[in-house]
C-alpha cells in the first residue's frame, strides 16, 4: 500500500470517528499533546521510513508508550512516569527485514513549573530488551529526560530533550552516547483540529553522525465521556544528515487516548 494510501485511509477514519464522538476544545488538544499532561494516557504511534540515505531498506518503529501520574508523596513533587515499548523492523544481515521487540525505555519526571511555563526533569533507563542485534544497542542505559512547554489557547511550544549513555551489556558491542531533541509546535484550529511539527532530532554523541527532520502535520481530537482521542498524521522530511542509513523522510501517524478526564 503507497504512503499516499495509508494518508487518504487516515483521513477517512478522522471523517467517519468525527461523526461518533464529540469535537473536543483547543484546551483538550493541548493537553492530549502534552508530554507533561499529569494523566493516565495509553499513545499508539508509528514511524514509517521508506527511504534511507544510501540505502535501498526501509525500517519501521512501532511504539506502545504509556503515561501513569503519581501525586506527592514519599517525594514532594508530582511525578510522571513513562514506558515506551517498542515493536521494530530493520534490515537483517541475511538481506531480509527483522520484525520484533526492540529495546524497552522508561522515564520518571518530576513535574515543576507553572500554568504559563511548565518543567519536567528526572531520570532516564533503556533495557536491552532487543530479541535482534539489529534492533537494539545490546547495552544498558541512564541519562536524563528534560521538558520545558510553554501552553496558551492558540498552541503548544516545548521541547522534550533526552540523553543517554550505556554502563553495561554486550561487551561486545559499541558503547552508546546519544542525545535526541524534539521541538513541538501545536497550532490549535476549530473544532479539536490542530497543525503539529514533532520531528525528533537524533544524535550521536561517539562519532558525530545523526540526522535532523521537520515535520508538518494535522491531527484531530475528540472527547468521549471522559475520554479522549488524539488522532495525527505528520509527514517528516530529513533537513540534516551525517551518516548512512539515516532517514530520508518519516511518516508518523499515532492515537493518543488520554483516560479518566483531562
Amino acid at each position: 500500500m503507497s504512503i499516499l494510501s495509508q494518508s487518504l485511509r487516515w483521513l477517512a477514519f478522522c471523517t467517519v470517528a468525527g461523526h461518533a464522538l464529540a469535537s473536543a476544545s483547543a484546551d483538550d488538544a493541548n493537553k492530549s499533546n502534552n508530554p507533561l499532561n499529569p494523566a493516565p494516557g495509553l499513545n499508539f504511534q508509528d514511524y514509517y521510513v521508506p527511504s534511507l540515505f544510501d540505502s535501498d531498506k526501509h525500517t519501521n518503529d512501532f511504539l506502545l508508550r504509556g503515561t501513569l501520574p503519581v501525586a506527592p508523596g514519599l517525594l514532594p513533587l508530582p511525578q510522571l512516569f513513562r514506558l515506551t515499548v517498542p515493536v521494530s523492523t530493520r534490515p537483517a544481515p541475511d538481506g531480509g527485514y527483522s520484525t520484533a521487540l526492540g529495546d524497552v525505555n522508561l522515564f520518571d519526571i518530576f513535574l515543576m513549573g507553572n500554568k504559563d511555563v511548565q518543567l519536567g526533569i528526572g531520570p532516564l533507563l533503556t533495557m536491552p530488551t532487543a530479541t535482534h542485534d539489529e534492533l537494539g544497542t545490546g547495552k544498558w542505559q541512564a541519562g536524563l529526560a528534560a521538558v520545558v512547554v510553554n501552553p496558551t489557547p492558540e498552541r503548544l511550544l516545548g521541547a522534550l530533550v533526552q540523553w543517554q549513555h550505556s554502563f553495561a551489556g554486550d561487551n561486545s558491542r559499541p558503547n552508546v552516547n546519544s542525545a535526541t531533541v524534539q521541538p513541538f509546535l501545536i497550532y490549535n484550529l476549530p473544532e479539536g483540529w490542530y497543525l503539529r511539527s514533532t520531528g525528533i532530532w537524533n544524535f550521536n554523541l561517539n562519532n558525530g553522525e545523526g540526522y535532523i527532520p521537520a515535520g508538518f502535520g494535522a491531527g484531530k481530537v475528540w472527547r468521549d465521556g471522559k475520554t479522549v482521542y488524539n488522532l495525527y498524521l505528520e509527514p517528516q522530511v530529513t533537513v540534516w544528515h551525517d551518516g548512512a542509513g539515516q532517514p530520508h523522510w518519516t511518516v508518523l501517524g499515532g492515537l493518543n487516548l488520554t483516560l479518566g478526564g483531562l
